[in-house]
């Protein structure tokens, strides 16, 4: 009886193993069918890439209209610090010629405008710009423009600046005019 009862267990056994070894490969049948393809998953992998790309072309896009704008009023407005500190210069002409219609002496007139003036350079001297000293100095083709050359005065006088026609300046020490001169030869 033990020997039957234990074949029947078996017999069992093996009947569950099999159900249980059928039922995992209907699992692993509807998992395969279920599981997404390769093809699929690349598939998707490249739309999210491309997804991804267009956003950053998009705000990269974006960033460059912006900072073109910016810049763009940036050099509208460059020049403004610069402006307002003429602005009192130009008020002061405005009284000068005013002031000029009814006055019969000169000389008062002539100093108003030298006062002008000083008041011009020094609103230039504080934004950077400065005058470049040539008379008497050599010639240097970095900084001057030779206009003509004259006979020498003295020896000692050529290949130096004789006279100015116009002056040179320097904005933060870089040249913004050259200076025209007569050179001595």
């Amino acid at each position: 009886m033990l020997k039957k009862k234990k074949k029947e267990n078996s017999d069992n056994t093996e009947e569950i193993n099999s159900i249980i070894s059928e039922t995992e490969q209907e699992i692993d049948e509807q998992a395969a069918e279920n599981a997404p393809s390769p093809v699929d998953t690349l598939k998707e992998e490249l739309s999210l890439a491309n997804d991804k790309y267009l956003r950053l072309y998009a705000e990269f896009d974006n960033f460059r209209r912006r900072t073109v704008k910016e810049r763009e009023e940036a050099r509208k407005m460059e020049g403004k610090d610069v402006i307002v500190s003429l602005l009192p210069v130009l008020d002061d002409f405005d009284r000068a010629l005013k002031a000029m219609e009814t006055v019969t002496d000169v000389a008062p007139v002539k100093e108003g405008v030298t006062l002008i003036q000083n008041k011009l350079k020094n609103a230039l001297t504080q934004k950077g710009l400065k005058e470049m000293e040539s008379i008497g100095a050599p010639f240097d083709p970095e900084l001057q423009e030779a206009i003509t050359n004259i006979p020498a005065p003295t020896d000692d006088m050529k290949g130096k600046v004789i006279d100015e026609m116009e002056k040179g300046y320097f904005l933060n020490d870089k040249v913004v005019r050259f200076a025209k001169v007569i050179v001595g030869a």
